[in-house]
């Protein structure tokens, strides 16, 4: 992909990301990081086909599976069941083949009295539990998370978290957003920085994390300035 624009209310256009090429191998666990507004989730909403770049291209390979905000592609008006059939239809998969995992992704959700509830009142953190046990469970060969394990209370965080280091065992890929830089550390095998729209780094987690952390230092250093 080359770039992606968005517009302000005076018609002033702004390059949320600009000139980004990138490679990602099969099997691959890349951390993003950045500073709030540098281009992060665009990014992973490009790659998930929710945005169009203004220019270049992207070649997929592979099943995936987006988390890019509660209940993505979900409906309201949809219980549960109808919302995982729904959900995996539009990422390629049978109907029959998703019927398949509807018992396991119900139970993972821990869902089995609300299943038939339509998903207008669900709870957020029902919601995350449904779209997080969806992506995983489908079993996609391409994992997209923004701010991964970030709702949810602490037992099911724990419960995702496992079930996300299975994933990562199994030599799936997986792109993801946090601001957790020990996740970052721990769980990366490379990592890209992206600020001001811009890749300005990728590369081994600890390299890229200390470059990331002179960024921040300069960030503030700006910001006292100012104040």
């Amino acid at each position: 992909m080359s770039s992606v624009s968005h517009y302000t209310n005076n018609s002033n256009q702004i390059l949320a990301l600009d000139n980004i090429s990138l490679t990602i191998e099969k099997g691959e666990t890349i951390g993003v990081i950045g500073l709030n507004g540098s281009g992060k989730t665009t990014l992973l909403r490009i790659i998930s086909g929710v945005y169009q770049p203004d220019s270049g291209s992207l070649l997929i390979n592979g099943h995936l599976a987006p988390l890019l905000q509660i209940g993505t592609g979900f409906k309201e008006e949809l219980d549960a069941e109808e919302n995982i059939i729904l959900y995996g239809l539009l990422l390629g998969f049978t109907k029959n083949e998703i019927k398949k995992k509807i018992d396991d992704i119900i139970r993972f959700a821990e869902l089995e009295k609300f299943h038939k509830l339509k998903l207008k009142n669900y709870s957020a953190g029902m919601r995350s539990r449904l779209a997080f046990s969806t992506a995983i469970q489908i079993n996609p060969d391409i994992l997209l998370v923004d701010e991964i394990l970030a709702v949810g209370d602490a037992v099911f965080k724990e419960k995702s978290f496992k079930a996300f280091l299975e994933f990562k065992k199994q030599n799936k890929t997986i792109v993801y957003t946090t601001h957790n830089i020990n996740m970052i550390l721990d769980l990366s095998d490379r990592v890209i920085l992206i600020d001001q729209g811009r890749i300005v780094k990728i590369g081994k987690p600890s390299d890229v994390v200390s470059y990331y952390n002179e960024i921040i230092k300069s960030h503030n250093t700006t910001n006292d300035k100012i104040f």
